[in-house]
């Protein structure tokens, strides 16, 4: 079958050309479309669920909300695992589903049990809603709002929030690829009752009253229409508030013939509403922002550049003297890492085509070869984009284009021969016709080494494709992109190349060409030491397997680490005051670290933006103590107090020391979002305490941060806070309530009212609406007797304060309460600096064993980078000696003995001698990244042990016996094609191993190994032939002698 696609080709080179020709085009389309980010989106399929309760503690948002969801939503097939969060005010539950669940489905699922669960849930306790289609890496462009001159304050906050909200949210959500805008900082507008008790009490009025008179006297209707004069008017009754002096006017109730208005009991005002969170900006004061959420599977770069496109034009939409500008651009990252990936390919394109310029000769062939590199590429858009392969560091990383061209150099090398022995036979250049028969006997020679050899690539990527999880999103788009290119090379090799041969290739090879000095140079050098390694046979063996040795030792002394950290740029701080912190102190305090980190670090740190709590959809939420700190590097030429980014995050360390109290994790913005995905905390590692009891669960963390302090490496170690928030506690005295015959629902209503608000309405502004909320003032909910002299009308109508009806105590509570698996979970988080991850963690396992005991009901787990890590070794361990065994099974089946096969397989941990080293001499760590260097490494180094030893079996069958004769004309005649496929493949990754742009941190380890380990493959051409010697039997001649 492949020698008639040969034939034809030859034979009908227009619509293979047409052929190509599509190809380009529909390569091209595709990459016009293909999704571009900077690394893979590690999130799974989840949907989150949040619910609003600000009337509500962390024990009771676990009690009536978090847990009832979770046992709502355990039956849904394909569910993977369910996380929850119950703080203050807020319960978020996310649901984990396997890869294979559709998202949309998903959604319907939980959808259709949120509308059974909220049946359950007690009435006024919020209503569960889902957070958007995005995803956790969605967070892609933030942004602030804020005056041109920072010293400006013609501005509050409360109306830079409604230029957010009403006038850059508004047109934002209209743009393509956008999920939805989550508002950050400020205070929300609102329309503000202001409970006076002195007045409500003088006027015999309750909370509940001012209420139900405010909702009802803040209304529209409609009374359908009546005809009249052959005309049908339609019925309208106006009622909605328009403004302040309409609602002060509602009234209440009539006492003694006077009516009592709202202005009589309240003072009606604009101002804005609790909040949750808050942004600040160099020091200088709080500012507004925004966060962008792109939606699931978007092209990144293609939506921020929509954003911004949208952004120029409500810049103009302003008021004069205000800007927005952005603290997070994933576009920057992703143009730098792209950029990184494009420079790294074209110039390993350009070292790959002057490497076959230089060993071929001829530059027509050199071309014919180097044009099959944009082909497949061009080829692997296409499949790429057909299968749903984002374009990024992960997926484009690790293409070799000596691989690629591997196969069209076999072709090309073959039909250089078969037209050279024609021109030589007919003395003259060959015709059309002859050449075309030329290149079809050639290519049909040469078909079985072409596809064989890129079934060997193939098959070595394939272990990448059996990772799941994290680890599998992060390496099967880098199998999936490699084995697109090499089907593009199989299938432009077998007939674009013989076509292009057979219309421009017509010349005898010169064997006095540049190319023939260089090989016959080395081949000079090198055939002596051939002949001196046959006759100590055994001292050369004993050395490899010496060396063998020495590299196995190495490799248990190399560092382990799940990927590289990649440098983004941006640097992220988590921050944590003392548990109960207000936000008002929490926003003092970021102001004073970001004036100290900009007064000590004036070179290097650009701009600092704070994002303190919790944005208005809280995806990421976070307690009003808590805040992640945003820090913009100057170009890393301008900085004089650090040189890397591990002295800036020293330095960094130590301005955080100078603020007692303060808990933080020195990261950076994507990574942040990683390891949570990961483990659910922001930290390199995660150790869970699984248990019941809060109080025990604490203990037993404080214990466990005790060991790891004294752990070298083990930086940034924090614990997530259980207790130590302040309360006041009403603990309802029921045998008063039913004196008075007031139920807990009328005073859990009043206080409610009085200090979280209670929404009575809506008042519309043009096409801008603002919540009509009753509570009490400021400085009303911060008098210490305001909660115990609150009124509430008993069944005689007479007013009772609280104080009559429950017992009033300060107390400290649960802060928060995490679980994982339906299980309270403690997580303790630390940051791994100045070590590879593995051996922390080996030495913190040792150690907690050791000095941690757990009682019964308790467990200890850990999570973050390392599990993912120890997960893909364990399938990598599995699959990996599946795919050498079907190497092995392919070996056998074209050499038909063991004895071949297992000559062949030797070329494998020779080359991984190389790559061990490499990695130890440049101080790099093993991780998955360099394991795909030894998996790229393997292949390579098999197809040169399968052309030496094919050929030294074709040599004995040609009458060969003498076995040093054979091994050393063998060589001879493979040298330049062993030569040139390692060149190729390891020259052509040269360019990763060096770069230093952003993502270069992933390709070096692979680019290292792969280097590393051709160098010393390239002793195959001494080893292989010695083997061969010592293993092969074979009758001697008496004529021949070495």
């Amino acid at each position: 079958m492949i020698d008639n696609l040969i034939a034809f080709s030859v034979r009908k080179p227009l619509a293979i050309l047409a052929m190509v020709g599509a190809l380009v085009v529909w390569g091209l389309y595709s990459l016009s479309k293909l999704p571009i980010d900077a690394v893979p989106d590690i999130t799974n399929n989840q949907v989150q669920i949040i619910t609003n309760s600000p009337n509500l503690g962390p024990i009771e948002i676990e009690k009536f909300l978090t847990v009832p969801i979770e046992l709502a939503m355990s039956n849904i097939p394909g569910l993977q695992e369910i996380r929850s969060i119950s703080k203050y005010g807020l319960s978020s539950v996310t649901i984990i589903f396997n890869d294979e669940t559709d998202l949309y489905w998903a959604r319907s699922q939980v959808f259709e049990r949120l509308k059974l669960v909220e049946q359950e849930l007690p009435k006024g306790f919020g209503t569960p809603f889902m957070a958007p289609v995005t995803t956790g890496l969605g967070e892609i462009y933030q942004y602030i709002i804020r005056p041109l001159n920072q010293a400006d304050t013609s501005f509050s906050s409360l109306e830079l929030r409604t230029i957010q909200d009403w006038v850059v949210r508004k047109q934002l959500l209209g743009t393509q690829g956008v999920a939805e805008v989550s508002s950050f900082g400020g205070f929300k507008k609102e329309y503000q009752a202001l409970i006076k008790p002195d007045r409500l009490k003088a006027a015999n009025v309750t909370i509940d009253e001012l209420y139900k008179a405010i909702a009802e006297g803040n209304q529209n209707t409609g009374g359908a229409y009546i005809e009249r004069n052959n005309r049908a008017f339609i019925i309208r009754g106006i009622g909605l508030a328009k403004d302040i002096d309409d609602v002060e006017n509602i009234v209440i109730k009539i006492n003694n013939d006077v009516p009592v208005l709202v202005k009589d009991v309240a003072d009606i005002a604009i101002g804005g509403s609790i909040r949750y969170g808050a942004l600040t900006l160099d020091g200088k004061g709080e500012v507004v922002g925004g966060v962008i959420m792109m939606q699931k599977g978007e092209n990144a770069s293609r939506v921020v550049g929509n954003i911004k496109e949208k952004m120029a034009i409500i810049q103009k939409d302003l008021p004069d003297g205000l800007i927005i500008e952005p603290f997070i651009d994933r576009e920057k990252f992703v143009s730098r890492t792209i950029k990184t990936v494009i420079t790294n390919l074209t110039e390993g394109a350009i070292i790959v085509i002057g490497v076959l310029a230089l060993f071929l000769g001829d530059w027509v062939a050199s071309l014919i070869a180097a044009s099959l590199i944009p082909l497949c590429m061009l080829f692997a858009f296409g499949l790429m984009q057909q299968f749903g392969v984002v374009g990024n560091l992960m997926s484009l990383g690790a293409l070799d284009f000596g691989l690629i061209v591997d196969g069209s150099v076999i072709i090309i090398e073959s039909v250089a021969l078969f037209v050279g022995i024609g021109i030589h036979h007919k003395k003259r250049k060959l015709t059309y016709e002859e050449r075309q028969e030329a290149v079809i006997n050639a290519a049909s020679e040469s078909k079985k080494s072409v596809v064989f050899g890129c079934l060997i690539i193939l098959i070595v990527y394939f272990p990448l494709l059996t990772l799941t999880g994290i680890e599998g999103k992060m390496f099967s788009p880098m199998a999936k992109t490699v084995s697109f290119a090499i089907l593009g090379a199989i299938l432009l090799s077998l007939t674009y190349v013989p076509v292009m041969c057979s219309l421009l290739m017509n010349t005898a090879h010169n064997e006095h060409s540049f190319s023939e000095k260089i090989i016959r140079f080395l081949h000079g050098k090198y055939e002596p030491l051939l002949y001196k390694a046959l006759r100590k046979k055994y001292w050369v063996l004993g050395a490899i397997t010496l060396l063998l040795a020495s590299a196995a030792f190495t490799f248990t002394k190399l560092g382990g680490e799940f990927i590289p950290r990649l440098d983004e740029g941006d640097i992220a701080i988590e921050t944590r005051l003392p548990v109960g912190s207000s936000l008002s102190q929490t926003i003092e305090v970021s102001q004073r670290l970001e004036r100290a980190i900009l007064d000590s670090l004036p070179d290097e740190i650009d701009h600092i933006v704070a994002k303190i709590g919790t944005s208005e959809i809280p995806t990421d939420p976070m307690p009003l103590e808590a805040m992640d700190m945003i820090l913009s590097p100057k170009p890393r030429e301008n900085w004089k107090r650090a040189h890397t980014k591990e002295e800036l995050n020293e330095h960094l360390a130590k301005i955080y020391a100078q603020f007692p109290g303060l808990t933080i994790s020195i990261q950076q913005p994507i990574e942040n979002r990683f390891n949570e995905l990961l483990s659910g905390s922001k930290t390199d590692l995660a150790f869970k305490i699984y248990g019941s009891d809060l109080d025990k669960m604490t203990a037993l963390g404080q214990q466990l941060m005790q060991i790891l302090r004294g752990i070298n490496g083990a930086k940034d170690i924090q614990m997530q806070m259980i207790g130590g928030l302040p309360q006041i506690k009403i603990e309802y005295d029921r045998k008063n309530l039913a004196l008075y015959g007031i139920t807990v629902g009328q005073v859990n209503d009043v206080i409610q009212s009085a200090f979280a608000g209670k929404t009575a309405g809506l008042v519309y502004e043009e096409d801008r609406r603002y919540d009509l909320v009753i509570r009490l003032s400021a400085d009303e909910r911060n008098r210490a007797d305001v909660i115990r002299n609150l009124l509430i009308k008993d069944h005689k109508g007479n007013l009772v304060p609280v104080k009559e009806l429950a017992t009033i105590t300060t107390d400290i509570g649960p802060t928060e309460i995490r679980h994982y698996h339906k299980q309270r979970v403690l997580q303790i988080g630390a940051n791994v600096r100045g070590r590879d991850i593995e051996s922390l963690v080996t030495e913190a396992d040792a150690k907690i064993k050791a000095q941690l005991i757990l009682p019964y009901g308790y467990k200890l787990e850990y999570g973050g980078a390392f599990e993912n890590l120890r997960k893909a070794k364990e399938r990598l361990s599995i699959v990996v000696p599946i795919s050498l065994a079907i190497i092995f099974a392919l070996l056998f089946a074209t050499f038909g003995n063991f004895k071949d096969c297992l000559l062949i397989s030797t070329a494998m941990p020779l080359s991984s001698i190389g790559g061990i080293f490499a990695l130890y001499l440049r101080g790099i760590n093993f991780s998955i990244s360099a394991g795909v260097g030894f998996i790229a490494l393997f292949g390579v180094s098999v197809l040169n042990g399968i052309m030496l030893v094919s050929h030294f079996k074709l040599l004995q069958s040609q009458g060969y016996t003498n076995l040093n004769r054979i091994v050393i004309q063998g060589v001879k005649d493979k040298f330049r094609a062993v030569i040139m496929t390692t060149a190729v493949a390891a020259l052509g990754f040269f360019p990763m191993a060096i770069s230093h742009g952003a993502g270069a941190e992933v390709q070096k380890p692979l680019a290292t190994v792969v280097i590393g380990g051709l160098v010393m493959d390239g002793s195959v051409i001494i080893i292989l032939p010695i083997l061969y010697v010592l293993f092969t039997k074979i009758k001697k001649s008496k004529t021949e002698i070495l």
